[in-house]
């Protein structure tokens, strides 16, 4: 009984570690523009965190429309139907 609490506990904290909050993606996309040199309250700064949240979203939509890409769907990109 302890050993599947243990393998439990395990598993829950592998699927916890990879969470990240909202908030803490947003201070990432912060730290991460201020590091090319944008200052906050810019348009600059306003652009280059739209440009993440922009490719972050283009990378989400390829990995929902390739995710059964595979022989029995076929090598093509997109979806089918």
């Amino acid at each position: 009984m302890t050993i599947a609490k243990l393998v439990a506990g395990a598993l829950l904290a592998l699927a916890c570690a990879g969470c990240v909050t909202d908030a803490e993606l947003r201070a990432a996309d912060e730290a991460r523009c201020r590091s090319f040199g944008f200052r906050t309250q810019s348009d600059g700064f306003a652009n280059c965190l739209l440009q993440l949240d922009l490719d972050r979203s283009a990378e989400r939509r390829y990995r929902m429309d390739t995710a059964f890409s595979g022989p029995y769907w076929g090598p093509y990109y997109g979806r089918r139907w």
